[in-house]
C-alpha cells in the first residue's frame, strides 16, 4: 500500500523492479488505451494512475514532495496533468462538454523529459537516443489518454454529468507551485 510521510501521499511502486527511462519507471497501467505499458492485473486503483487521482486532492495542497523513489516522480507528473486537466474542464458544465475538452488536451502536443520546459527539468534526465525519446513520449501519452478517461468519472459523477464541485474545488490549486 501507498506510505504517508509527513508531507504528502507516495506511490506504493517506488521498489517496483522496471524499466527506466528518462528517471521515470515504465509502470504497468490498467489501459485500453494504446501504448508502451505493460498491462496491469490487480485493482485500478492501485496502479499508478489511480494512485495519482486518488491522492491528488490531499497532495495537491502541498508545496514541498520528497521524492522516495522513481514512481514518485511520475506520481508528480501526473498530479501536475490532474491539474491541467481540472483547469480545463473548469467552465465546462457538462459531461460532453468536458470529455471534449480533455480529449483535446489529450490530444495537444506536450513537453517531455529533455525539452528546456519540462515540468520536472531537473529531476529527470534527458532521453539517451530517439528510441527513447519516443518510449517515453508514447508512455506519457497513455498515461495522459487513460488519466483524462478515469477522471471523467470523478469530474461528472452525476448521471445527468453535471460537474463536480468539490473536485473543482481544487483547480485553482498549483501543485509544488508548478504547470505543466
Amino acid at each position: 500500500m501507498a506510505t504517508r510521510s509527513l508531507m504528502a501521499y507516495h506511490s506504493s511502486h517506488n521498489s517496483d523492479s522496471v524499466q527506466l527511462v528518462c528517471g521515470l519507471p515504465i509502470l504497468p497501467i490498467k489501459t485500453s488505451a494504446k501504448g508502451p505499458a505493460p498491462s496491469f492485473d490487480g485493482d485500478e486503483k492501485t496502479d499508478i494512475v489511480g494512485e495519482a487521482i486518488t491522492f491528488f486532492r490531499a497532495n495537491v495542497l502541498f508545496k514541498n514532495f520528497e521524492f522516495n523513489g522513481p514512481a514518485d516522480k511520475l506520481l508528480v507528473y501526473l498530479t501536475l496533468f490532474i491539474s491541467q486537466c481540472l483547469q480545463y474542464c473548469d467552465k465546462q458544465m457538462t459531461r460532453t462538454d468536458g470529455a471534449k475538452q480533455l480529449n483535446k488536451l489529450v490530444c495537444e502536443p506536450f513537453k517531455v523529459p529533455g525539452d528546456s520546459t519540462f515540468c520536472l527539468g531537473g529531476m529527470v534526465s534527458p532521453p539517451a537516443s530517439a528510441s527513447e525519446s519516443d518510449l517515453i513520449k508514447q508512455y506519457l501519452r497513455q498515461l495522459r489518454e487513460e488519466v483524462s478517461l478515469r477522471l471523467m468519472n470523478y469530474l461528472y459523477p452525476e448521471p445527468e454529468g453535471r460537474l463536480s464541485k468539490w473536485w473543482m474545488s481544487f483547480s485553482k490549486k498549483k501543485f509544488l507551485n508548478k504547470t505543466i
